[in-house]
């Protein structure tokens, strides 16, 4: 499976490097260059770690028939991309899981490792280091809040309970602003009792608003996905209005105006068969006193540049091709023949209609 390193995370490696490389240059008394490179060294644990903690979800998700598309490792931590959904509440706690657990594994063999090094040298300081971050992330990512793997642990259980995924999910992601919120009430509260540095107090906010985003990006997609029955894509298609190639971007437009419901244009041949669907937005962005004078075809693609997604997909199914594929518009067709065209702002006004009329409002 393939591994990505968010560019982030060099920066993370800046700042531990120095931070940590002065700490223990200071604490066992190493020239420079060499308290540096120990930092480094550091870093390439910490990175190990993280990198295992993924594996375990990955592996876990495989071993129950889930693909894995790849792992990803970020200024926070890494994340896990999979094909599907765990197909029942066991499954998706397992691989919820799997990585706090090879974290605390981690932790316990580094606390070993530790305790049999001898004191005051490098290998015992980043043995020590290693426990205590793994230790810790382990601790804190168990709690029962989205996006959090506890919040996933939680979402299963509710899963379980309510017999309904996206309720779940929802549930667990209020969970998850909560946690956000404390985390930030108690990190003022240490550093009001100096229990906390600055830099500290800065990490810690930023992982709490880390976890704040996540926790919305969870409720957006619990209910989201609760909507995907109402996902018809051969009610959501616009009728293809078909004008000659060659017609002014005006006249095109005039005939559109004139219909007696929202069509998509397009451009035909001499034959009369589709060969081109306008984009709106270059559309758009032709001055009106131009288009008398611009040809449609010139704001038009190619159908061989426009997406397809055959009638009988599931809301599902629609969401995941356009994941894959983004764009502002897809053909609806029903073997060779096209029957609409998609316009994602239709779909995106089905799966968060709130959005959508907020998006409507004038400023």
């Amino acid at each position: 499976m393939p591994v990505y390193v968010n560019p982030s995370m060099v920066l993370l490696a800046l700042v531990v490097t120095v931070v940590y490389g002065g700490y223990v240059r200071t604490e066992l008394g190493l020239p420079d260059p060499l308290g540096y490179l120990v930092g480094f060294g550091f870093v390439l644990c910490l990175l190990g770690s993280v990198l295992l903690h993924e594996l375990g979800h990955a592996l876990t998700a495989r071993r129950y028939g889930i693909g894995v598309r790849g792992i990803t490792l970020e200024l926070l931590g890494g994340w896990t991309e999979m094909d599907a959904d765990a197909p029942n509440p066991r499954v998706d706690a397992l691989v919820s899981l799997a990585g706090p657990a090879v974290s605390l594994v981690l932790g316990a063999v580094s606390t070993a490792a530790a305790l049999a090094l001898p004191d005051r040298t490098v290998l015992a300081q980043i043995a020590f280091q290693l426990a205590a971050s793994n230790l810790i992330v382990t601790v804190f990512n168990v709690l029962p809040g989205l996006p959090l793997d506890g919040g996933r642990a939680l979402r299963a259980g509710l899963w379980a309970l309510l017999r309904d995924r996206n309720r779940a999910t929802v549930v667990a992601g209020w969970a998850g602003r909560v946690i956000a919120a404390g985390t930030v009430l108690l990190a003022l509260s240490l550093y009001q009792l100096r229990l906390l540095t600055l830099f500290g107090l800065a990490f810690v906010l930023l992982v709490a608003f880390t976890l704040g985003h996540g926790a919305g990006q969870s409720i957006r997609l619990g209910r989201m996905t609760s909507r995907f029955p109402l996902v018809d894509l051969e009610e959501l298609a616009r009728p293809v209005l078909a004008v000659p190639s060659g017609t002014p971007l005006a006249e095109a437009q005039r005939r559109a105006g004139a219909a007696a419901k929202p069509h998509t244009l397009a451009v035909a041949d001499s034959a009369g068969r589709l060969v081109a669907v306008v984009d709106s937005g270059s559309a758009a962005r032709v001055p009106a006193q131009r288009r008398p004078w611009v040809a449609v075809d010139t704001v038009a693609r190619g159908l061989a540049g426009v997406p397809a997604l055959p009638v009988g997909l599931s809301g599902e199914q629609v969401v995941r091709a356009v994941q894959a594929h983004p764009g502002a518009h897809y053909l609806v067709t029903a073997g060779e023949d096209v029957l609409g065209v998609l316009h994602v702002g239709d779909l995106a006004e089905v799966l968060e209609p709130h959005r959508g009329r907020r998006r409507d409002v004038p400023r």
